[in-house]
């Protein structure tokens, strides 16, 4: 049965209009078609959830939406608030609220923890203060002055995210921000981000950890060989074991 918090989330995003809207979008690694005729709608506070096995799309499709070089869209559109992100360059998506956190993370090594978010800051526009950042994530504070490229998987993550938020987001997107780390950390990692959805900010996260990623968010997309295959709830996805056997081998 579907919690009390859930079931609010849902019937407020039925009634919400879209926010990031991604229409019929194709994109090409060379000439290999990765990302296939995709689209999906994600309302404004909503955490979506895009799943699908190893070379489904995902992370091209995330490459797509924060308008990175590779992947190459050829077809399709995407807006944000009313915005055509897909007439823009990364540093233009980037200035219009998108903000990718990849999987390796790319923490500046040799710079502190406090350095790497004076950088995201160097130019407007500006998101959380350091202040804001450090309340929400005390390790960082505890660590502001080490090497951030020798803090534990877990803290970098967390530098991570951070980093984005000092920047004026309004897309938030995750590539795999729990790989290599202990439960205990995906927990906690999993609360933070509910407590950035509640300041308004809406989040995509692409995730192997297919059930930790659908316990925290509203609804889910699945892809399968670069096309969805299914946009709906994600507690469905739960609760349904032939879908998550068919499309996500668990």
């Amino acid at each position: 049965m579907l919690d009390e918090t859930f079931d609010k989330r849902r019937n407020n995003a039925a009634t919400t209009p879209a926010y990031l809207s991604v229409w019929n979008i194709e994109s090409y690694y060379g000439e290999s078609y990765i990302v296939q005729d995709v689209s999906f709608n994600i309302r404004e506070g909503e955490i979506l959830a895009l799943l699908g096995r190893n070379g489904a799309g995902k992370t091209s499709t995330l490459r797509t939406i924060a308008r990175m070089d590779n992947p190459d869209l050829r077809h399709g559109e995407i807006w944000l608030d009313h915005k055509p992100l897909h007439t823009m360059s990364s540093y233009e998506a980037a200035q219009n609220g998108i903000a990718l956190v990849p999987e390796d993370r790319r923490i500046i090594q040799g710079l502190s923890v406090e350095e790497n978010l004076q950088l995201a800051q160097i130019a407007p526009p500006l998101g959380w203060s350091l202040d804001r950042i450090y309340e929400l994530f005390p390790r960082l504070g505890e660590r502001r002055k080490q090497d951030g490229s020798t803090l534990s998987g877990g803290e970098q993550q967390m530098l991570a995210i951070a980093r984005a938020l000092a920047r004026d987001i309004k897309v938030l997107l995750l590539d795999e921000p729990y790989e290599g780390l202990a439960p205990v950390i995906v927990q906690e990692i999993a609360k933070t981000l509910n407590i950035i959805r509640d300041q308004g900010i809406t989040t995509v996260i692409v995730e192997q950890n297919a059930v930790a990623a659908l316990k925290l968010a509203d609804r889910a997309v699945i892809l399968d060989i670069g096309k969805v295959v299914y946009d709906d709830s994600a507690q469905k996805v739960l609760e349904d074991e032939a879908l998550r056997a068919k499309y996500l081998a668990i």
